[in-house]
């Protein structure tokens, strides 16, 4: 019988035995089948099911080093974090992320609601699929997790025993190295397009008012612990059907700038419209799909900022927050951090160490190049242009001179 009582990594046979030893899910005669799924940089992600039922779960075991490097230590008390973080979101956001069954400290590793009958966002996204609900349903999650974990709903005492819970130090050092830092220097760990590099030079290695702009960003990111955030909220963290959207894959999370999900969240979407730029033909088809990702960028933008403000009116504790200017102080600098972020992580996503495949699976190398171009100027303009940047329209006339300047 396997041993469980010291970490190892598990293999396919493991998570089985696993499930059937340690676990208390499935009939005692279940026939198990399990299948490795995970295709992300960090984690061994598991599908375990019962052939007679059909019942299923995930099994996620966090591994002592990154699997996009081994030059990459991190700690694995990050799927405590995932862990604890998604049951919060799952108190104040119902529906939206996956329920936890367990969390194994010594394999550490996590057991979750299986959500199979969805799909990865950027996947479908890349098949040109749209999802009208959508731009509801992530507003309302980044509306409700950022303002209820935040000074202004929480006590503060609890809120600072949160902010230790979470502090998350091997995976900010990677956000930090690998969205603040190395893609503003030819740094030697980052990817670099080779037909984008001399523009990458030219626009952003060499141009000391963006770079002093990073700096900024980088410090603030460090050190506003203003909510709980996710931390790596692309569309490869969002499972989507239909009527349903679930936010997944937390263990970046930590106390953080409220605009950095936001943001994340934007930048995705750009990369799968860019993506459809390049890739579709020109006709109805093309043109339903880009004029919806661009009508949910704004939306996403505008609807956001009307449900923080009825939250805020319904939830906000803290005396000053009632202060006459101060909700819409507050929140001008949520959206500021929005707009920088959307432009550090197209900027990133493109220079540094880890792609999307919105952008490398466009097989000309001319309109990758073009791709990535409008990716880095369009950074680039939100980054120094973030204090204007509060309306999902003003996102959109960027998006639309971008496309023009390429």
């Amino acid at each position: 019988m396997k041993d469980f009582s010291a970490y190892f990594t598990m293999k396919e046979t493991d998570a089985i035995a696993y499930a059937t030893t340690q676990l208390d899910m499935f009939d005692h005669n279940a026939e198990l089948t399990c299948t490795e799924i995970g295709d992300g940089n960090l984690n061994f992600v598991f599908r375990i099911q019962d052939k007679k039922t059909g019942k299923s779960i995930i099994l996620k075991q966090a591994g002592p080093v990154a699997r996009i490097s081994s030059d990459i230590a991190v700690s694995p008390d990050r799927n405590r974090i995932e862990s604890e973080i998604l049951a919060i979101q799952y108190k104040l956001a119902p529906g939206s992320v996956p329920q936890i069954y367990k969390f194994d400290s010594v394999m550490n590793c996590c057991v979750m609601e299986d959500l199979s009958d969805h799909v990865i966002m950027r996947k479908a996204l890349m098949e040109h699929k749209q999802f009208p609900l959508f731009a509801d349903h992530i507003t309302t999650f980044l509306a409700s997790t950022l303002l209820l974990t935040s000074d202004v709903v929480m006590n503060h005492k609890e809120k600072k025993d949160l902010v230790k819970s979470f502090i998350n130090q091997d995976l900010c050092e990677i956000s930090e190295d690998l969205v603040y830092t190395e893609p503003f220097y030819d740094c030697p760990r980052n990817e670099v397009f080779e037909l984008t590099r001399a523009f990458a030079k030219q626009h952003l290695w060499d141009d000391e008012a963006l770079l002093l702009e990073t700096a900024k960003l980088k410090f603030e990111f460090m050190t506003n612990a203003q909510s709980l955030i996710h931390g790596d909220l692309h569309t490869g963290s969002i499972f989507v059907k239909e009527d349903s959207t679930k936010i997944f894959d937390p263990e970046f999370a930590f106390y953080g700038p409220a605009g950095y999900d936001i943001g994340n969240v934007i930048a995705n979407l750009i990369f799968a419209y860019i993506n459809a730029e390049m890739t579709m033909d020109a006709g109805p088809a093309k043109e339903t799909h880009t004029s919806w990702l661009l009508e949910t960028i704004g939306s996403i933008i505008d609807l956001f900022q009307d449900k923080w403000n009825k939250l805020w009116d319904e939830k906000a504790t803290d005396r000053v927050a009632q202060y006459k200017g101060f909700k819409s102080f507050y929140l001008s600098n949520v959206l500021k951090d929005t707009a920088a972020v959307a432009g550090l992580e197209m900027i990133r996503r493109t220079l540094g160490l880890a792609h999307v495949k919105d952008v490398t699976s466009i097989a000309d190398d001319a309109k990758r190049s073009q791709a990535e171009k409008f990716c880095l100027i369009v950074g680039k303009r939100f980054i120094m242009e973030r204090e204007q940047l509060t309306t999902g329209a003003k996102y959109l006339e960027i998006l639309k001179a971008g496309v023009q300047h390429d």
